[in-house]
């Protein structure tokens, strides 16, 4: 036993190793016990293969294109009551994985467009969506809970959710709280004029993000055509310099993995000179842009 702590042992570049999975499917709008039953078929499917860092899409449970609120009220659950987010706390404590997953939330009379995070010990936290996007503004109230970043055993994990990438303070936020890896469910739509393996500026923004702060991202999309509103897939994990890992997918269903060791984002050297996060002039525009009350700031 004694013999796994003996210096000569020492690995560089393996502290935190983990593998990150995206999970990429179609739910089908309203049928939230079908959509939780798909979404468990395909953590387990990733768990088997050895993934312990697990991303959902955006609304998973529900779908999301709601004709009214009362649909949208219908559909809603309580956090982390309700059975979705039960549903997976169960498989996160069976199985030992750290889940991220899109879900309709409902908080006294307010909707939310939320992702839970659930571990092995159970509900770790919830992002609400903070920048709601076209008629999401007619069901749900913006988040209220900013960006946050949770401490856990194998580093420090945040989320977004799809229109949340397109504000870059955001991003910093999450990287001066310390952030290792942001999980962003996501339900990204087409825009014109971008290449068809593309087909979305998430893709770029992920990437324009990770090698601006310097940690990880695993954004997991939605596929298929809901009330008349094509999701074209897309998921990415993108490494801390920026550069895609794995993906983007295509618009089929199924799983990508990464390899990453967590403990690279603190790492965050461009050069012998540079680091994204040091090289702020915060002179000009403050260390808290974005978020002047962020309590979660660390060091660098």
């Amino acid at each position: 036993m004694l013999e796994m702590y003996n210096e000569k042992n020492r690995i560089l570049g393996k502290e935190s190793p983990v593998k990150v999975a995206c999970l990429q499917f179609e739910p089908i709008f309203g049928h939230v016990e079908d959509n939780v039953s798909k979404s468990l078929e395909l953590i387990n499917e990733a768990a088997d293969n050895g993934a312990q860092v697990l991303v959902l899409p955006e609304l998973c449970n529900t779908g999301y294109v709601f004709n009214s609120r009362k649909e949208a009220y219908s559909l809603a659950e309580y956090v982390p009551n309700g059975p979705s987010t039960e549903a997976w706390m169960k498989v996160a404590k069976e199985r030992g994985l750290y889940i991220a997953a899109g879900l309709t939330e409902r908080e006294g009379i307010d909707l939310f467009n939320s992702s839970v995070l659930v571990g092995p010990d159970g509900y770790i936290g919830t992002h609400r969506k903070l920048t709601l996007w076209n008629e999401e503004k007619l069901f749900f109230e913006p988040g209220n809970l900013g960006n946050q970043v949770f401490h856990t055993e194998i580093g420090r994990l945040s989320m977004m959710i799809c229109y949340d990438m397109w504000f870059p303070e955001q991003w910093r936020n999450c990287a001066v709280g310390g952030a290792d890896i942001v999980l962003v469910p996501t339900a990204w739509v087409t825009f014109d004029g971008l290449p068809n393996d593309v087909k979305n500026f998430g893709v770029y923004l992920g990437m324009a993000a990770a090698h601006s702060n310097g940690f990880f991202i695993a954004a997991a999309d939605r596929i298929g055509t809901e009330r008349g509103c094509p999701f074209p897939g897309r998921s990415i994990i993108i490494g801390n310099n920026g550069c895609p890992i794995v993906g983007p997918m295509g618009e089929e269903e199924g799983i990508i993995y990464a390899d990453i060791n967590l403990s690279d984002a603190r790492r965050l050297n461009f050069n012998d000179y540079n680091n994204p996060i040091r090289d702020r002039r915060v002179d000009i525009w403050g260390n808290m842009l974005g978020d002047p009350t962020n309590k979660n700031a660390l060091p660098r």
